[in-house]
């Protein structure tokens, strides 16, 4: 059982609690009506009861043209002052008999007045007044005296203007407009009308307040719309109504704080059971920090993404690429950690949205496909076809979607699936995000993996030159293991390209490694066996130091640090111990650095590399002396303990030793024993040829056809 760590479960739980912040924190908490609606398409939800009483609200059109139609009745109320009239009389019989009116006739001074008395009798506007009621199709006003309020046509009314025009005109034949002229009649017209704001007002009001803000009500119980019914102009008010009065009802702080609180719950739990998961069933990915850290920002990041493109009504959420979620998780971890962080990441995205059902279906559709199309990522071209089986996937689980709501084809919103289209078109961007991913949280993909296994890199060139024999051992050993790791479930491709540049350390002194060897061998002149373990023991520190230079992925350098783990430079042990049978042997000195493998891959190796390096020491390659170097290297290596730290199982290892068996027994020919023949007689005879020695020579030189 592992130890429980306090530091580890802070570091956890600190990730935690930052991804809660930030996804709360830009969750939109408006209240909201909890369903989508749109005018002449179907109802996605179930039958729809009203739990209490309400009104069905008129739109703001219907009320404007209603209140319009009231309003034309409207008549705002002037109050007459009629200390204007008397003081203008007044003021022009004064004028006249100063002599201010030079040329005027006495006679023209009664007229005047009786035209003064009939204008402010009608009522003088201001230019002002004038052109308000025009702009607002006033058509009459009412004009008050006292108590009494009489309603005057507009039309009648003078201005300034028109009431000087029409005593200039009123009486020509009499008197011409030269004499007119000198009385200054503009010097005696004033507006005698003055607009009642109170009175108007209240007048407005009560003309705005017979419209009703409602058509109807509906009742509690009363059933409003079923699943698949087509939303008409009717039921649309119907909802718009009820969604008003929802919002109504729970519009105040208090509800802003339950909704935050409700949020939060809900995200530490799904978080929480995230992490459980990891914990019981990824317990390799739950204790690396990398892989914490990759997890979490994904989960995290899309629904911020999602969150601000709701509370902003930017585009459409489903030109999001949620499926880059499964994609990358996939590539850099497994199948089933990928749907479930696809999972997470959508069912905390969907909190942003009024009515998640269909978006969780085709996204969630569309994540699996993405798994099913990357089961190994090798190529560039992989990633096009799944995006492309991913956009139509999407697309196909949308159409049907919209059919088994009772949709016709020919009422499908194609701005949807053009969103979904260009969502596809945005997965393509994963291949160069993946490389970012692979720089910041220190992951190797598949394609960086074949892409280091192309034997023209300049390292594994230069290997064949400088070590000849080094570069076919391990193309030998990643045959090996590869078959391995393919049979057991493991990373075939991770195991191989492993395998290329496990021994890459031995450039630095190939002559002293026997496969590199042709009849003469540096350690006969050294005879000293810790110089000489030393000498092999450093390839592995070598090639790390080589790996470093050449920048190879981490995970690739701890095939090099764990593929003898801490076995034994045993030939020159044995010498030492022989020759110095009486001392205390230091095994640190004949001991490789190590560690043990870690990683099921990791054992793959070092078993695969101690197997094919034996074999070339066999004299007989017979299928029996193959299986019993094979039991013995393996077994030996588990009774070492060198596999007591890797998730490798019994089975796993029982099934690589029947691999590396068959293998071998390919690679070399396995020979077959002819029985011999029994003489009867001792005297000697000619044996007559057989048919498969005329073919293949004798019986033990006989090979049988490669496998």
């Amino acid at each position: 059982m592992d130890k429980f760590s306090y530091k580890d479960f802070f570091v956890r739980a600190i990730a935690v609690v930052a991804s809660v912040v930030l996804i709360v924190y830009f969750l939109p908490r408006e209240n909201r009506f909890g369903y989508e609606y749109e005018l002449n398409r179907p109802w996605k939800y179930g039958q729809l009861i009203a739990s209490y009483d309400f009104p069905i609200a008129k739109t703001d059109a219907e009320i404007k043209t209603e209140q319009d139609s009231v309003l034309r009745q409207y008549q705002p109320y002037y109050l007459v002052d009629l200390t204007v009239e008397s003081q203008m009389v007044k003021a022009l019989r004064d004028d006249f008999y100063q002599g201010r009116m030079k040329g005027v006739p006495l006679s023209l001074l009664p007229r005047l007045t009786d035209l003064l008395h009939h204008i402010y009798g009608v009522g003088v506007l201001s230019g002002d007044d004038i052109e308000s009621l025009r702009r607002d199709d006033v058509t009459a006003v009412r004009t008050v005296i006292g108590t009494d309020a009489t309603s005057r046509p507009v039309k009648d009314m003078y201005s300034i203007r028109s009431a000087y025009q029409h005593i200039m005109q009123a009486d020509t034949v009499s008197f011409s407009r030269e004499v007119l002229a000198r009385c200054h009649i503009n010097d005696y017209l004033e507006p005698n009308l003055k607009f009642d704001s109170l009175r108007s007002h209240a007048m407005y009001e009560d003309l705005i307040s017979m419209v009703s803000p409602a058509s109807g009500l509906v009742q509690s119980g009363q059933k409003i719309i079923d699943r698949g019914e087509i939303v008409d102009q009717r039921t649309y008010n119907i909802l718009r109504s009820l969604e008003q009065e929802s919002l109504k009802r729970t519009d105040n702080t208090d509800g802003l704080w339950i909704t935050m609180t409700g949020q939060t719950v809900f995200v530490i739990i799904i978080l929480v059971l995230f992490v459980t998961y990891l914990g019981m069933f990824r317990k390799d990915y739950y204790n690396a920090p990398n892989c914490m850290a990759l997890l979490f920002s994904l989960i995290t990041i899309f629904p911020v993404i999602t969150s601000v493109m709701v509370e902003r009504n930017l585009f459409s959420v489903y030109l999001v690429p949620y499926t880059i979620v499964a994609i990358f998780v996939r590539i850099f971890m497994d199948s089933r950690t990928a749907f479930i962080t696809q999972a997470v990441t959508l069912i905390l995205s969907s909190l942003s949205l009024h009515g998640p059902y269909e978006f969780l279906l085709v996204e969630m559709v569309g994540g699996l496909a993405a798994i099913y199309s990357l089961k190994e990522l090798s190529q560039r071209s992989q990633l096009l076809r799944s995006a492309i089986v991913v956009t139509a996937v999407m697309v196909l689980s949308a159409f049907a979607f919209d059919l088994a709501q009772g949709l016709s084809p020919s009422a499908l919103d194609r701005h949807f699936y053009t969103h979904l289209i260009v969502n596809g078109v945005l997965l393509l961007f994963a291949y160069p995000l993946m490389y970012l991913i692979e720089r910041a949280f220190g992951f190797t993909s598949s394609v960086t993996l074949v892409e280091l296994t192309n034997i023209n890199n300049s390292l594994l060139r230069r290997m064949s030159k400088v070590a000849q024999g080094t570069f076919n051992h391990s193309m030998q050993v990643a045959n090996l293991a590869a078959e391995v790791a393919d049979k057991i479930g493991a990373k075939v491709q991770l195991v191989r390209t492993g395998a290329f540049y496990h021994d890459i350390g031995k450039m630095a002194n190939p002559a002293f490694f026997t496969e590199n060897q042709s009849g003469v061998n540096p350690h006969d002149a050294i005879n000293d066996e810790v110089k000489s373990a030393n000498i092999i023991i450093s390839h592995v520190t070598d090639g790390l130091r080589m790996a470093e230079k050449y920048h190879l992925p981490k995970v690739i350098r701890d095939f090099i640090a764990t593929h003898h783990g801490r076995s034994k430079v045993k030939y020159f042990y044995v010498q030492y111990v022989n020759k110095h049978p009486d001392e205390a042997v230091d095994d640190d000195l004949f001991t490789y650095p190590g560690p043990n493998p870690s990683t099921r891959e990791q054992a793959i190796l070092m078993m695969a590399d101690a197997v094919e390096a034996t074999s070339r020491s066999l004299k007989e390659f017979t299928d029996e002396s193959i299986r019993a170097l094979v039991n013995r290297i393996v077994d030996g290596q588990v009774a070492e303990g060198y596999f007591r730290n890797c998730p490798i199982t019994f089975s796993d290892i029982t099934r690589a030793k029947e691999v590396f068996v068959e293998s071998l027994k390919t690679v070399y020919h396995t020979r077959i024993s002819y029985p011999e023949l029994r003489k009867s007689d001792p005297t000697p005879e000619r044996t007559p040829r057989s048919p498969l020695g005329s073919l293949f020579g004798s019986g033990r030189h006989t090979t049988w056809p490669r496998r």
